[in-house]
């Protein structure tokens, strides 16, 4: 299985892809796992990726061009065009029996948000599969919305 995981922070997951049972999975090939950084496809000489939200609002949210163009540069780095996830608070919740359902796929293109999450463009555009990890905090004390 692969994964595709699209970030603006993959350095992030260094330590977690040399531990343990990821570690163990990689390297007897059972999963592959490449890291993209959103950054690389942003425009501008400061490669902003966010923005105010278009339609109004609190925060500042990811814009749709850079994601738009790293999923279809991604998409194009493999023969399987692979099933988009937003991670997302607002999306079903990761279950026992999802996690089942997603392992029978070849490829997930997994989108990790930041700030207040992404732009609706972005939803109406790519159509992804919506996913929460849950109720939970993560890095210095923030929502999931955040990550």
């Amino acid at each position: 299985m692969r994964f595709d995981v699209l970030t603006l922070f993959p350095d992030l997951f260094a330590g977690y892809l040399t531990q343990s049972i990821l570690n163990k999975a990689l390297a007897s090939r059972l999963v592959e796992i490449h890291l993209w950084n959103l950054r690389d496809w942003a425009q501008g000489k400061h490669k902003s990726v966010d923005d105010r939200p278009f339609g109004g609002g609190p925060g500042m949210v990811l814009m749709p061009e850079p994601v738009f163009a790293a999923v279809e540069a991604v998409q194009a780095s493999a023969p399987e065009p692979g099933t988009i996830i937003l991670l997302t608070p607002a999306g079903e919740r990761l279950t026992q029996t999802l996690v089942k359902e997603l392992a029978g796929l070849k490829r997930l293109i997994l989108l990790c948000g930041r700030y207040e999450g992404f732009d609706e463009r972005i939803r109406l555009g790519l159509k992804p599969r919506e996913i929460s990890i849950g109720d939970l905090s993560v890095t210095a004390g923030k929502s999931p919305r955040w990550w």
